[in-house]
């Protein structure tokens, strides 16, 4: 098996090597990226998307991008079929070379497996670097924390420059979920970051309020760039439609509330149940969960236990089901606990539902406040405030013109502030200059 697989990842890297070989290019324009990531297509969260599109807005402009991930599993620790779990595989997708590697396959719960996962990719990167492509920069993208690091070696081992892009405050983040306790452990891995931020020729934040943490520890603020989470307007475009849209999902002629995304520690999402439960008996006023993560289960049962019949459940929908669910969408709900910590964070999902015309109750503060009342496109709520937030969702559902202002000031809001491309090639000039230095 073992021999099999080594003739195996020869052949794959024989063909990409002649590939490289064989594409006319001009050198003097094009750039040779290569980006380490967790997560990738077909897996369908926020990381995934962020990098993907990044990607292949670069590919489009012409420059050679390979992306090195692993086998997609996220979130049950399944592979995705038609895939496996192989020391070396090798595909194209929309102009991007993407090398999978191997990984210690563990569901997104639980501490000590999903630890696993993590370190087992870090090492499978580091030692397939021998066989990557030359690159004139790296990027590394965290968390997961062990993702970042790869650059660290990167750097080392090809002598090339590294940006490490920063989507969330590791170890900050999982101390405020309540994952791990602060210790001995915490600030061990406090020193690996500020090591890794030292390291880093760049590094990339998704919100401004990240830079004053990631400054202080990286003795450099002006290797800080900030490209925030954005969102393909024009595959997000809002329905003609939206009643149509809903009945693809049998809940034609309801006002729909939807969370869509991860159901994760950090989301909170019992407060949506408690705003159901106090909304019972508006029976033309449904609550929608979509996605999945740890705390689905859990969830589905307490909703099944309070016999909330205005709580629908999709599970995790592949991408391509995005624009038709927020199409669906009448009122979109993000949220997060309360935390000092999330203060800092803008989550992904308000571009999209900007770019949808879905007016925002958002139940975070700090940065993500900041640009909803910018935008004009929502109400803010305080984190776990279930109260507020059924009030919010009520008012909504009977002010339709309410709804539709604010949704076409979210949409002109992505269309000038939010434009993925328009990031990406902002985030490209920077790697650019990178390499250059």
């Amino acid at each position: 098996m073992v021999l099999q697989e080594m003739r195996e990842i020869y052949r794959s890297f024989a063909e990409f090597v002649l590939a490289s070989y064989k594409r006319p290019v001009n050198r003097r324009a094009v750039m040779r990226i290569v980006f380490f990531t967790h997560y990738y297509p077909p897996e369908v969260n926020a990381p995934a998307s962020r990098t993907s599109e990044h990607c292949r807005v670069w590919a489009e402009l012409g420059h050679e991008v390979t992306v090195v991930t692993g086998a997609p599993n996220h979130p049950h620790g399944q592979i995705y079929p038609g895939y496996r779990n192989r020391l070396w595989s090798r595909e194209r997708v929309d102009g991007v070379d993407v090398v999978r590697l191997w990984t210690y396959v563990a569901p997104n719960q639980g501490f000590g497996r999903r630890t696993l996962n993590y370190v087992s990719f870090l090492v499978s990167a580091v030692f397939a670097l021998p066989l990557l492509p030359r690159a004139d920069v790296y990027v590394s993208t965290s968390p997961q924390f062990f993702c970042g690091l790869i650059g660290v070696f990167a750097k080392a081992l090809r002598r090339k420059p590294w940006a490490l892009e920063i989507r969330d405050l590791w170890p900050e983040s999982i101390v405020a979920v309540g994952a791990m306790r602060k210790g001995l452990a915490t600030r061990a891995l406090e020193g690996l970051e500020a090591f890794a931020y030292r390291q880093a020729d760049a590094i990339v934040s998704v919100t401004r309020s990240f830079t004053p943490h990631i400054g202080e520890r990286c003795g450099n603020p002006s290797k800080i760039a900030v490209f925030v989470n954005g969102v393909d307007a024009v595959r997000f475009e809002p329905p003609a439609d939206r009643e149509a849209a809903k009945a693809q999902f049998g809940l034609s002629g309801k006002i729909v509330a939807a969370y869509v995304g991860t159901h994760g520690m950090a989301h909170g999402l019992e407060t949506m149940l408690d705003a159901a439960e106090t909304l019972a008996n508006e029976l033309d006023i449904v609550f929608l969960l979509v996605g999945d993560g740890s705390e689905r289960q859990r969830l589905e049962a307490e909703r099944d236990r309070r016999g909330l019949k205005n709580v629908v459940m999709l599970g995790q929908r592949p991408k391509s089901d995005m624009p038709a669910i927020w199409g669906a969408t009448d009122v979109s709900l993000i949220l997060l606990k309360r935390s000092d910590t999330f203060k800092k964070v803008l989550p992904s999902k308000m571009a999209e539902a900007m770019a949808m015309q879905c007016p925002i109750v958002l139940g975070v503060e700090g940065e993500a406040a900041a640009v909803l009342e910018d935008s004009r496109a929502g109400v803010a709520i305080e984190p776990e405030n279930a109260a507020q937030l059924a009030d919010a969702v009520l008012k909504f559902a009977r002010d339709p013109e309410r709804r539709r202002a604010m949704g076409e000031a979210g949409r002109a809001f992505a269309l000038k502030r939010l434009d993925r491309s328009a990031i990406a090639r902002d985030y490209l000039a920077m790697l650019q200059s990178t390499a250059g230095k």
